[in-house]
């Protein structure tokens, strides 16, 4: 299958996007947050980054879904920063970083960790918590392409992006893979300061399924293209499962790749909240996978449990 931003950059799509995006960054709204700084001066809003992407580590990743590990890992990128900051975060040190914690990357340094992870065997590219650097990413995809760039790009985000922001990736991502993470808008505020997540998440599912629809898979079991989506339960959380699955089931599709994860634990600020203290149970999982079989979704993930690894980016590593 050939990719999307290829045809994208063929056809002088992708550079246009590039110009469009890039202007985003002097009042920027590329997220929800819209908190209008000027990133290309430096200036820095709710993600703390500036123009240039940060990232904290990449490399092959053996826990992700099994449609993206394949045999030889799927290539991840964690970015620094994120737009959403939940309190319970499972990757606390990346989404809120230490300064010593992350690296810059510009176009080109960017471009060349994606086609290293390529050059190691990785079966597509996860570029994981993107929302934020959307124009820089696009801006480093010309130099990938160049360099022989050719496996599905993977947008792995919050669930809180911007329909608008997404339209500048039609045609661009091969595959969509967002949580949705709070159905309702209490819990969104309580624990991420974004009591428009529940229905901003709606909006970007259905604008992704749009672009890419149902998960296709080749002969060989990889993801080629097509929207994946995540859900974690948390604990005391089933009502809000309930009503995200049925959603999926209803307005996305009844073919949508899910994946309900029971992989939840306490760490970031979570500790804070006493309610988010508990582990989930088998029979909550159990319960939340005949949830959505009841609903109909027939392509349900299973469970899987791992610590999201990362090989540790170096100046050398970012240079050569």
């Amino acid at each position: 299958m050939r990719r999307s931003y290829l045809v994208a950059a063929k056809s002088g799509l992708l550079a246009q996007r590039i110009v469009e995006s890039r202007r985003l960054l002097k009042k920027c709204n590329l997220c929800p947050r819209r908190c209008h700084v000027d990133r290309l001066a430096g200036e820095l809003g709710l993600c703390r980054t500036g123009a240039v992407a940060e990232v904290s580590g990449y490399g092959p990743h053996f826990g992700e879904e099994a449609v993206l590990v394949g045999k030889m890992g799927s290539g991840t990128i964690f970015f620094c920063g994120c737009s959403l900051l939940c309190v319970f975060c499972q990757n606390y040190d990346i989404s809120h970083p230490e300064e010593s914690d992350c690296f810059p990357v510009d176009e080109v340094q960017l471009a060349r960790l994606m086609v290293d992870l390529q050059e190691q065997g990785c079966g597509n590219i996860n570029l994981v918590t993107p929302g934020h650097v959307v124009p820089q990413i696009l801006a480093a995809l010309p130099h990938a392409v160049e360099n022989g760039l050719t496996v599905p790009l993977v947008y792995n985000s919050s669930g809180y992006d911007s329909v608008s922001i997404l339209q500048l990736l039609d045609g661009i991502v091969d595959i969509y893979m967002p949580d949705f993470k709070f159905w309702s808008a209490d819990s969104a505020k309580r624990y991420a300061n974004a009591e428009d997540y529940p229905e901003i998440a709606r909006r970007a599912l259905k604008e992704m399924q749009r672009q890419v629809g149902d998960l296709r898979i080749n002969e060989r079991g990889e993801a080629e293209q097509g929207l994946i989506v995540r859900h974690l339960l948390m604990p005391g959380g089933a009502a809000e499962t309930d009503a995200i699955l049925k959603f999926l089931a209803e307005e996305i599709s009844v073919n949508c790749y899910v994946n309900i994860m029971d992989q939840y634990r306490v760490s970031g600020m979570a500790r804070q909240f006493p309610e988010l203290g508990a582990v989930i149970s088998v029979t909550e999982y159990q319960q939340a996978m005949l949830r959505a079989e009841e609903y109909g979704l027939n392509r349900l993930n299973g469970t899987y449990k791992h610590t999201r690894g990362r090989s540790k980016l170096t100046h050398q590593n970012s240079n050569d």
